[in-house]
């Protein structure tokens, strides 16, 4: 039996890769940015203010939840989304040393 191709490289190329294809949908760059402005929001809030359905937002909000990037807090029947500022700042650190370590040389 073969290796899988997540297994040639190493947990950090893994996870920086992992948190760029979460991110990288232009629906759920508009949610970061529609939660960075808030102190939270519910889904039917996003709904209004991107102008997809329910059920997509939902299914862009599983998918940065299950990276960590935001939390969501039970409010009565609701669920209240913000941005986890501690995942934040370690993605943050991640991305700013990525980027220092990876220059272009032509």
């Amino acid at each position: 039996m073969g290796i899988t191709r997540s297994q040639i490289f190493t947990s950090e190329q893994n996870r920086l890769s992992s948190l760029f294809k979460a991110m990288a949908h232009p629906a759920r760059i508009a949610i970061l940015q529609h939660l960075s402005r808030q102190q939270g929001c519910i889904c039917n809030d996003l709904v209004n203010e991107i102008g997809l359905a329910q059920p997509t937002i939902s299914q862009h909000l599983k998918e940065l939840k299950t990276m960590g990037i935001i939390k969501g807090e039970i409010e009565r029947v609701k669920v209240c989304y913000c941005i986890d500022a501690d995942t934040w700042e370690q993605i943050t650190q991640e991305l700013d040393f990525f980027l220092q370590e990876v220059k272009p040389n032509c």
